[in-house]
């Protein structure tokens, strides 16, 4: 019997190879620059319409500090949930754990 890979399985294997790589010196700061291009691109694609003064003011703090900071960026509207499910998305492809990214809707918000 052969093995056959998924189509889509395909696609993200090429984005395994920026996963950290051993000897890398500091991977917290890679992931901060790819998550960092990642969103301009993110933005320059979708635009920032329907994305809020509060979103993006702690999207920006959350960059600001080299991506250590507070993971408080809620998405309320249409727009800032496909903004953050895009660059979950990017940022799993390309080896980011789960627990890096910014999003967390505290209850009540």
């Amino acid at each position: 019997m052969r093995f056959r890979l998924p189509v889509a399985a395909l696609a993200v294997l090429p984005q395994i190879a920026f996963a950290q790589q051993p000897g890398q010196e500091d991977w917290p700061r890679v992931k901060c620059e790819r998550y960092a291009k990642a969103t301009t691109e993110a933005l320059q694609r979708f635009g920032r319409t329907g994305l809020g003064t509060e979103f993006l003011a702690r999207h920006e703090a959350f960059l600001a500090t080299g991506c250590q900071g507070e993971r408080d960026v809620c998405p309320k509207s249409p727009e800032e949930l496909r903004l953050a499910n895009a660059l979950v998305i990017r940022g799993m492809n390309a080896g980011m754990a789960s627990t890096f990214f910014p999003f967390a809707c505290p209850k009540g918000r």
